[in-house]
């Protein structure tokens, strides 16, 4: 255990933030919970920090206590953010996560972060033991896809000013811990535009 997060977890009400992990998700037993906890792995991660590579094998999944992190891949040399995860939320190399294939992302965390770090093997187990784990981890997975998906469909038919819009509705307070050039990748469209339409007196 790293002593550093796990006193940083300490200061944290580890119970509230179980609360709040299973209002967004599913409720589980504090049987569960318990187990989870005692089988987590306490990190603290600072700024910057890479958890996985492309092309790397990873059955690690990341619950975020404090912080931010991104997945993320390259094309041409070029970075595109592909999803963001905070507080009370999941981060995983999804490919590699759920299949025998490397990941085609990389996982970074964009602040000084403390997790709660989980191996497939855990989560498996404890889907086998109970129920309600197995009902919760649907939920996460569920929705992480439906997020996915809705960042498709906004990039293929929104404009790049209601795509803005949608992500500051849904994160606010995105632009004051991810940085924009990070942000502008994920909507699909250049800083130059981001910053014409986060300032649409000095350019539109």
């Amino acid at each position: 255990m790293n002593n550093k997060a796990a006193a940083v977890i300490d200061q944290i009400n580890i119970q509230k933030v179980f609360d709040e992990v299973t209002a967004n998700y599913a409720p589980l037993s504090p049987e569960c919970q318990q187990e989870l906890i005692h089988h987590a792995r306490h990190l603290k991660l600072p700024k910057g920090e890479i958890v996985v590579r492309e092309g790397q094998f990873s059955k690690k999944a990341y619950l975020i206590v404090k912080g931010c992190g991104r997945a993320y891949y390259l094309k041409d040399g070029k970075d595109i953010s592909d999803w963001f995860s905070f507080e009370n939320e999941f981060m995983a190399p999804i490919v590699s996560f759920f299949s025998e294939a490397p990941s085609p992302h990389y996982v970074e965390f964009v602040e000084d972060s403390v997790v709660l770090e989980f191996s497939k093997d855990t989560l498996d187990f404890l889907c086998d033991k109970y129920h309600d784990f197995e009902r919760f981890i649907s939920k996460v997975v569920t929705e992480t896809m439906l997020g996915l998906c809705e960042r498709l469909y906004t990039i293929q038919f929104n404009r790049a000013e209601e795509r803005y819009k949608h992500l500051i509705s849904i994160r606010p307070g995105v632009t004051e811990r991810v940085p924009l050039t990070h942000i502008a990748s994920y909507l699909g469209i250049t800083l130059e535009t981001l910053s014409r339409i986060r300032n649409p007196k000095n350019g539109i």
